[in-house]
């Protein structure tokens, strides 16, 4: 896959992040037409702030997912939007996800950067960057 960068009036970027979170107590319930309709509802937050969903997975028990963002608007803010919107919505569609969990969605969740470079080779070129 090659990296695509974008631009907006004052910074070019190419940030990548792939992001994980868990249902409340890790139950399956995202299966049942319910993973359906949360990939639209990421898809609609994800457009509406200009974020690019290049992949994702939604498991019974977790969600993955592959998103570049605006740096200055942050992955952490993408994230609290995708994944608040989805548990009001989610269970305002489905009622019966009311009963089985307290809340939608567990307070952690996991963000790694996508990048082509390993932290070694990104050492590597800074201790470079002194000699010159």
């Amino acid at each position: 896959m090659e990296q695509k960068f974008h631009s907006n009036c004052n910074i070019v970027s190419a940030c990548t992040s792939h992001v994980v979170w868990c249902p409340t107590y890790r139950r399956t319930v995202l299966q049942g037409g319910i993973d359906d309709r949360l990939k639209a509802m990421l898809r609609e937050v994800a457009t509406e702030r200009q974020a690019e969903v290049i992949e994702w997975e939604v498991m019974p028990d977790h969600v993955h997912v592959l998103v570049g963002c605006d740096p200055q608007f942050g992955i952490h803010w993408l994230m609290r939007l995708m994944k608040g919107r989805a548990s009001r919505l989610v269970r305002q569609a489905f009622p019966s996800l009311r009963t089985r969990l307290p809340t939608r969605w567990t307070k952690s969740s996991v963000v790694a950067t996508g990048g082509g470079a390993s932290l070694a080779i990104i050492t590597q070129y800074l201790e470079q960057q002194k000699g010159v």
